[in-house]
């Protein structure tokens, strides 16, 4: 039995912040039912690289899913949205403000439908001033704290390539929409889920408002740069946390010829043996901490001496040979051939009936006793007959629903 076996999740969402969340519970056990128009989640089409087949875009969100078509304009459409209402536990969705209340359905008419309902919204924003504004994955972090302190001093700002606005955003809706899921259990009522992409991001980059604060008392000693103003900088690769670190190159020089080194009081020693520098472990000038903090630019500049002349995966072996945390700079190409991730079933390969097999990310979520078959995505309105069958749809209305364009 899955972790959520029996809970039945009415998908309303699209592109990624929505279909990401939903694809966790659906990895977790939940029957997920995506509601599509009858043209499709936009996704399905963006980004092809075959044509005529659903996009990666759309199979890596979208596994474990069914998926049923309808069309919310019609009459006909609403009756069946209603009925589907009252059969699930969960309805996520991630539409524009007040677009599922223009359909018809407000909360307060959610939950005379169904009152155990849980209803989990995604935005991006709160309500205040920002509240009818789009959002986009990086207008999110741009928003939320992000963009504002990652690059480097004299550059702009700029996007991380982890999608902290989209599926950051998604992992925390399943973190409400479980803990309702389990306050109903005692309560027998559904309730509200919301979360706004600007929250989300900003949750992620509290430590920024942690230094935000600390430098009110002076410098951040942590970062590399040497003049500070009011507000947090950008500082490159520098951790900005108790222990000094950053991405020092390796040969032969590659774009991701990188590895990731954090220098803590204990690995001094031993890193100064390492690069040939065996005195500096007890010179007054490098010896503590704190005399290291005034030149961290020097420090990681003599480790990258060495480390410049070995590739990156003989400097980890020699570096976790002594305990000192680092991790090399890996591609997205390293990554898809990673075979521990793929022993790991972080990295799966899925059969899709139409495109045949592609790599997706398995789910990151591992429970010993709810163990994760990642299974192909659903094809659009695959599902009808079963879903609207349990309604009592005929397969003669059916068909002609379909030829109504209903769905």
């Amino acid at each position: 039995m899955k972790a959520l076996e029996g809970v039945r999740v009415l998908d309303m969402t699209h592109v990624q912040s929505g279909p990401s969340a939903t694809q966790l519970l659906a990895w977790l056990g939940a029957d997920v039912v995506k509601l599509e128009a009858p043209t499709g989640d936009i996704t399905r089409q963006q980004l092809r690289d075959v044509p005529g087949v659903d996009s990666l875009y759309f199979t890596m969100l979208n596994c474990n899913k069914r998926s049923i078509t309808l069309n919310m304009k019609s009459e006909r459409g609403k009756e069946l949205f209603t009925e589907l209402v009252r059969s699930a536990d969960i309805l996520v969705e991630n539409f524009g403000p007040g677009a599922v209340d223009r359909m018809g359905f407000t909360w307060e008419r959610l939950q005379e439908l169904n009152p155990r309902l849980i209803y989990a919204s995604i935005k991006g924003f709160g309500t205040g001033r920002y509240a009818k504004f789009k959002a986009y994955e990086v207008i999110a972090q741009a928003m939320g704290g992000s963009m504002s302190t990652t690059g480097f001093e004299e550059g702009p700002p700029l996007a991380t390539g982890s999608q902290i606005g989209d599926s950051g955003t998604g992992i925390h809706a399943v973190a409400g929409i479980l803990a309702a899921l389990y306050q109903r259990e005692q309560t027998d009522r559904g309730q509200r889920v919301q979360v706004a992409m600007q929250h989300a991001v900003l949750n992620l980059c509290r430590v920024k408002l942690r230094d935000q604060q600390r430098l009110a008392h002076g410098p951040l000693r942590e970062y590399p740069n040497k003049t500070f103003n009011d507000e947090v900088p950008r500082s490159g690769n520098a951790s900005g946390g108790g222990q000094p670190g950053w991405a020092v190159r390796c040969a032969p020089g590659g774009p991701n010829d990188y590895i990731y080194v954090i220098v803590q009081p204990v690995g001094w020693k031993p890193i100064s043996s390492i690069i040939g520098r065996p005195e500096l472990a007890e010179d007054p000038e490098w010896a503590t901490p704190e005399s290291r903090l005034t030149k961290l630019d020097k420090m990681f500049q003599l480790i990258e001496e060495w480390t410049i002349r070995h590739d990156k995966w003989t400097v980890l072996d020699r570096l976790n040979a002594e305990n000192i945390p680092c991790g090399p700079i890996l591609s997205t190409k390293e990554l898809v051939e990673d075979v521990s991730l793929r022993d790991e079933g972080i990295v799966v390969t899925v059969d899709h009936p139409e495109r045949g097999e592609f790599v997706t990310v398995g789910s990151p979520l591992q429970l010993s006793d709810s163990p994760v078959d990642v299974i192909t995505p659903p094809l659009l309105g695959e599902h009808n007959q079963d879903i609207y069958g349990e309604l009592g749809v005929s397969a003669d209305e059916l068909a002609q629903l379909k030829t109504n364009g209903v769905i």
